[in-house]
């Protein structure tokens, strides 16, 4: 429970609308209530933290200075817009976020008005920002401001930049406030810097500097030397005390940094910025986890987390005692490289997250980051892989959608022994449909040269990663769950599977049930449920997406009429396409049930849950093979 007395302004304000009259002193404290709100919150129900704590100055700020929703604030991915959910009217829905029917973890333009752009990927704000710009100038509303927020990570990803020059040569009326959490200045130099961004950004120092621009250009070519003289004067006072003239080469006026928790200094200069037209970059530094020091102390760990316990910030998670499929494969990574210095791991911006930092710790020469910037993952690792070289780049399922086309241009379409370990595949749970990794064998099936993975236990996944590094007539994937794998004690060394093989692990009679990855242990549950209801069922772990298993398909169509394909994949172009493809190329005539994702986006809510709502579980399985199996009966007496 919210302990709600101890707020005296918070829980007042129901838009931004309610705070636009208050002075820097109530601002400031009101910023204080929605960092211990935030705390009080997600110390409940774990989610994104150490961000939004980072961001609580610049988004009280932004909605003091502008009109929102009138005015238009995009957040890059979503991490740190906690804040900007408490201030729009969702503060009591908070306990809600991420939890199934409650309040997304990121932007959503269905759940506020204030959610101008929805993203859970990085570095598309920008981009979002001058599209919603160039609208207003198209549609007569010029006068309305748009604001791109976007920390120091997404700056990282190429697309970010793209924006950046298409801004500048639209000369597009956008101001993009770059939060930086990531850089260190001294206080000498931030002081000088402060000084200097306040007073290029004042308006008399403007009207001035406009003057003397009107009064030289009357003077020939004694003018144009002093205009020549002055802005190299102004360029080379920026380019000693700040970074800016990256920005202002790609069309920008920049202005910073600027202390980002400072509440008066930052609404003192939006207020200055806002009465320019044209491209603004504002240079915010700030720190990440601002105001609870135990994400102070490692910014990291505390970026996203499960609901902790609020004075010591230790996690109030209970252990499985399981360990996860990506410790597994960042232990097999490790475990190869000992064997094989060719090896190496690339992450884009995710060591943690994709299990690379055990081996960035012992193997630092074999582990890449490229930041977020999967596209030149995907590229890197092909030029890696000309030399002989085995890259395995580490990636969310979600997050290789990016990197579509590298994917086919650079690696499948020159055979390049590329490794895509493929994390988060299938329903990950509290992120929702922006993180979701529902289309990867979908999109991967198509593409010539391309081998698909997936295995159902980690015993599977360590032999098929050895696999993987192993083969070499073209790129390969591996897609598995996220979270825990089954706890099965791992035998020494490894296994080099056959490529495109599966494995029966029950035989039947009455039908076949083909499942991939995770869904094998549904599967296994499910045939125990029906055999003993007097059913007796074949059932395959498939192992291979593509290629399939042929002689088992055969197999299967010459002694099932019935037979059942489960995957955590969209049903559209997955792996029951990929198999009723096949028995439509043979002409065969069996029926056939696919179970999996259906066409759509599927929200937020935990893992079970999800598995559950889409009957793709135990049950939800047992549910639809009986269904299956009486409407094929049905239809025979009809």
């Amino acid at each position: 429970m919210i302990e709600k007395s101890k707020y005296k302004l918070l829980f007042d304000i129901d838009s931004p609308a309610d705070i636009r009259d208050f002075d820097a002193a109530t601002l400031k404290t009101l910023c204080c209530e929605i960092r211990e709100y935030m705390i009080d919150v997600v110390s409940q129900t774990g989610g994104h933290f150490a961000s939004g704590l980072g961001s609580v100055e610049l988004t009280v700020a932004l909605h003091k200075v502008f009109n929102t929703p009138e005015d238009k604030i995009v957040w890059d991915t979503g991490h740190q817009a906690y804040p900007h959910k408490i201030i729009t009217g969702r503060r009591d829905k908070m306990t809600t976020i991420r939890q199934l029917n409650g309040l997304s973890g990121f932007l959503k333009r269905t759940e506020s008005e204030y959610d101008a752009f929805g993203a859970g990927h990085a570095s598309t704000s920008i981009s979002a920002a001058v599209g919603i710009a160039e609208a207003n100038k198209k549609l007569g509303n010029a006068h309305k401001k748009v604001i791109a927020v976007i920390g120091d990570g997404a700056m990282t990803g190429g697309m970010a930049y793209e924006a950046l020059n298409n801004a500048g040569i639209n000369k597009s009326n956008v101001i993009v406030a770059l939060n930086d959490n990531n850089m260190s200045i001294s206080p000498n130099v931030w002081q000088i810097s402060n000084y200097f961004t306040e007073m290029i950004a004042h308006p008399e120092y403007n009207r001035f500097k406009g003057a003397i621009w009107d009064l030289t250009g009357k003077l020939d070519n004694f003018g144009d030397r002093l205009r020549r003289v002055a802005s190299r004067l102004e360029s080379g006072i920026k380019a000693i005390i700040t970074p800016g003239m990256l920005f202002e080469a790609l069309g920008f006026r920049y202005f910073g940094p600027v202390n980002g928790h400072n509440i008066s200094q930052l609404v003192k200069l939006l207020e200055h910025v806002k009465a320019f037209n044209g491209p603004i970059l504002v240079h915010i530094l700030s720190e990440k986890g601002k105001g609870y020091k135990p994400a102070e102390g490692n910014k990291e760990k505390y970026h996203g987390v499960t609901p902790f316990d609020k004075i010591t910030g230790k996690s109030l998670k209970e252990s499985s005692g399981k360990p996860s499929y990506t410790s597994i494969f960042g232990d097999a990574i490790v475990e190869l490289v000992e064997k094989d210095s060719a090896i190496v791991g690339i992450t884009a911006a995710m060591a943690d997250g994709t299990g690379l930092t055990k081996l960035a710790d012992k193997y630092p020469e074999n582990f890449f980051d490229v930041g977020i910037a999967e596209e030149h993952a995907a590229t890197f690792a092909a030029g890696l892989a000309t030399q002989g070289v085995t890259p395995v780049v580490a990636v969310y399922s979600s997050f290789c959608q990016r990197a579509y086309d590298q994917i086919i241009h650079d690696v499948a379409l020159q055979k390049l022994p590329v490794v895509f370990a493929l994390d988060r595949a299938g329903l990950v749970g509290a992120d929702g449909p922006t993180h979701h990794g529902t289309f990867d064998i979908s999109f991967l099936r198509t593409v010539p040269n391309m081998v698909i993975m997936a295995p159902s236990n980690e015993i599977e996944l360590r032999d098929m990663f050895y696999t993987a590094v192993n083969y070499k007539n073209g790129p390969i994937a591996i897609r598995y769950p996220r979270g825990n794998a089954l706890g099965i004690e791992l035998k020494e060394g490894f296994e080099k599977l056959e490529i495109g093989k599966s494995v029966k692990l029950k035989e039947g009679s009455d039908v076949a049930i083909v499942a991939l990855g995770r869904m094998v242990e549904y599967s296994v549950e499910a045939v125990e449920s029906l055999v003993e209801q007097g059913l007796s069922c074949e059932l395959i772990d498939a192992r291979f997406a593509k290629p399939l298993d042929n002689l088992m398909l055969d197999d299967l169509a010459a002694r099932f009429d019935k037979i059942i394909t489960v995957e955590e994949n969209s049903l559209v172009g997955g792996f029951g396409s990929g198999i009723v493809e096949y028995f439509n190329e043979k002409n065969y005539k069996n029926d056939i049930l696919k179970i999996g994702i259906p066409d759509e986006f599927v929200d937020h809510g935990t893992q079970a849950e999800l598995h559950r709502l889409l009957e793709i579980d135990a049950e939800g399985i047992v549910k639809r093979t009986k269904l299956f199996l009486e409407s094929v009966v049905a239809k025979e007496i009809v």
